[in-house]
């Protein structure tokens, strides 16, 4: 049984290993501008709650565009 576990994660690891890098990529930069929008904001709250739940970038996404309605030209400005 414990050989059976052993082979799975490995064989998973090789298969998605590349990606993984990609991924954290997404994830910092999704990160990164929701919060330095809540900050700016002054959502307290949406800070706290976006730096510690990790929903690889979806809460994110929702904060920028659905909650508070930015365009993504607005993404990058002051």
């Amino acid at each position: 049984m414990m050989n059976f576990y052993a082979n799975y994660g490995s064989t998973w690891m090789n298969g998605y290993a590349p990606f993984l890098p990609l991924l954290m990529l997404w994830v910092i930069f999704w990160k990164g501008l929701a919060l330095w929008h809540s900050g700016r904001k002054g959502n307290a709250w949406w800070f706290v709650i976006l730096l510690v739940v990790n929903t690889i970038g979806i809460l994110e996404i929702i904060y920028l565009f659905a909650i508070l309605k930015l365009k993504f030209s607005q993404l990058f400005s002051k």
